[in-house]
């Protein structure tokens, strides 16, 4: 009985041993990176810019796989059903925290129970813009503009349940006005409407939105967050224009399948800190406007916990429904 107890323990030790030596040689085949949004807006870009970098660190290649729809429920309902091997993650958005709350009905996973935290990677100002056809040039204008004409000035999103689209329910509810939503499976085909003038005005991110101003082609009303961005300092906030009680930063995260183990959650959360923090992706966010925001595992989980809190509120207080 003892030689077979002895036997039993050093079989579970080199079990044990084994696992771990396949785990350190993580990764040994492409990861998958899902991204919940169609290609051309400013989570593939980011998603893009990261999984280059992590390649080069990683010694294998970060395939990026955009599953838009649903807001973001398709593409993340993929990153839950993943094996936990270390091979799939996932991007997500403020989405992420304020679906379970949005939506009447229940999601295909747990928001919670589903995913293993990894990290964030930024903070994202929005910015205000508007079709130069619509004679609106800033917040008050478009306040003065919706009064007068309730229901006739419309605005697009990247779909119900985003924070595009409760951005301006936001602006809707604090300004007391009405306004048309015209929702879209993505940014860069809401923004070529709005350029186009099928629609008046949109919040999208710096990165997608600014060039825009800058060439013409929209005017830029106002920008989101507490303080004016460095990229375009000559926006007003929201804020300062004519809400002085909204403040709105979306961000941008990294999540894995719950299974996944601790130590590739750990090593992929440096990985990405690594990578946000490097001169050439330091760069790049500066020039799109984006605040660089790694986090370790824990970090990321009780942010989780707070923007659920917070978007619990906001919905509340707009009023916003999922269709």
């Amino acid at each position: 009985m003892q030689r077979l107890s002895v036997g039993l323990l050093t079989l579970a030790a080199g079990l044990l041993l084994g696992a771990q030596s396949a785990r350190a040689e993580w990764p040994e085949k492409p990861i998958r990176f899902v991204v919940p949004y169609p290609p051309g807006g400013g989570t593939d870009i980011v998603a893009r810019a990261l999984g280059k970098k992590m390649a080069e660190s990683l010694g294998q290649p970060v395939i990026i796989e955009n599953r838009g729809g649903a807001s973001t429920i398709i593409g993340t309902e993929v990153v839950a059903r993943a094996e936990g091997d270390g091979y799939t993650i996932g991007l997500v958005t403020d989405s992420h925290a304020m679906n379970p709350f949005f939506f009447s009905q229940k999601l295909p996973y747990d928001s919670v129970k589903d995913f293993s935290p990894v990290s964030q990677i930024v903070f994202v100002p929005f910015v205000l813009v508007a079709n130069p056809k619509a004679q609106i040039s800033t917040v008050p204008e478009l306040i003065a503009a919706a009064k007068a004409n309730p229901g006739k000035i419309t605005y697009a999103s990247i779909g119900n349940g985003t924070p595009h689209y409760l951005a301006m329910e936001w602006v809707k509810a604090l300004a007391g006005i009405e306004l048309t939503h015209v929702p879209y499976k993505g940014v860069a085909p809401a923004l070529a409407d709005v350029v186009g003038g099928q629609v008046d005005v949109m919040f999208t991110g710096l990165s997608s939105g600014v060039p825009l101003v800058r060439a013409g082609r929209l005017k830029g009303l106002a920008v989101s967050g507490e303080q004016r961005s460095g990229v375009a300092p000559e926006i007003p906030t929201v804020a300062e224009a004519a809400l002085k009680d909204f403040s709105f930063m979306t961000w941008y995260g990294v999540l894995a399948p719950a299974s996944t183990p601790p130590d590739i959650v750990d090593r992929l959360s440096k990985e990405i800190r690594k990578a946000v923090e490097s001169p050439e992706l330091k760069a790049q966010f500066v020039k799109l406007g984006l605040e660089g925001a790694p986090s370790t595992p824990a970090e990321f989980g009780q942010f989780l916990q707070r923007e659920s809190a917070r978007y619990q509120h906001i919905i509340k207080l707009t009023g916003a429904k999922g269709e």
